[in-house]
């Protein structure tokens, strides 16, 4: 659907892209493997049965930004709702087991609120705003995001979660890595809301999200899986 017509938007920015992988390890090569980076420990979600490993994507384009890579905990107990980014989902769980795959992005905004409002008008589902936290080997770390009550990506990724920051932020103790963000491709969205998302739209592809990056070892593609897995 179009972005709603009325007020202006809410100022999106990207915060994260989210690569999920069948576990930290496996993650963890991958990353050198594609980038010529080492990812950073991140922490655990004990609510949701995950954890992850943190890059830096700063750049002055995107200067908050980052690549989280999440896994499943085999140590965490089932949560008792449906993880995020679709990782409950039987095909992103063999996507995923097979290699390290673009799920998801996440969108920073000031007011949380009115954005995940301005989202519904558009004629998505952004999910509930719910207090988050995860501990990290500096203390705990906390945010707002919005989390859909089935787990699964709108849009098949191409709508971000929407999250807030009121404190710390995860690349104030990242060390630079080299790598940075050089667009974000939407499929799947109007022209409209993709305009107010990020600046740049793809055309008709398979693939609902499509990210480009460059670091040590060039020019990678990301692509997410369609929403049908």
């Amino acid at each position: 659907m179009s972005a709603p017509a009325g007020a202006d938007p809410p100022r999106f920015e990207l915060d994260h892209l989210v690569v999920g992988a069948s576990s930290l390890a496996v993650g963890r090569r991958w990353c050198e493997a594609t980038f010529g980076a080492e990812a950073s420990t991140g922490g655990v979600h004990a609510t949701m049965g995950t954890h992850n490993v943190l890059l830096s994507l700063a750049s002055p384009t995107h200067p908050r930004a980052y690549l989280e890579i999440i896994a499943v905990d085999p140590d965490a107990p089932a949560p008792p709702r449906k993880r995020w980014f679709d990782l409950d989902a039987a095909g992103v769980r063999e996507r995923v087991a097979a290699s390290p795959t673009l799920l998801h992005w996440v969108a920073r905004s000031d007011d949380i609120d009115a954005a995940v409002a301005w989202l519904r008008a558009a004629g998505h589902e952004p999910g509930t705003v719910t207090a988050s936290e995860r501990v990290t080997p500096r203390g705990m770390l906390r945010w707002r995001i919005s989390l859909p009550v089935d787990g699964r990506r709108p849009a098949g990724g191409a709508v971000p979660l929407v999250i807030a920051w009121p404190g710390e932020h995860p690349t104030d103790s990242l060390p630079a890595s080299g790598v940075t963000v050089e667009s974000i491709r939407l499929s799947g969205v109007s022209a409209a809301l993709a305009r107010v998302l990020i600046a740049d739209q793809a055309g008709s592809d398979a693939s609902p999200l499509q990210a480009g990056l460059v670091g040590p070892r060039g020019p990678v593609s990301l692509s997410a899986p369609p929403a049908s897995l």
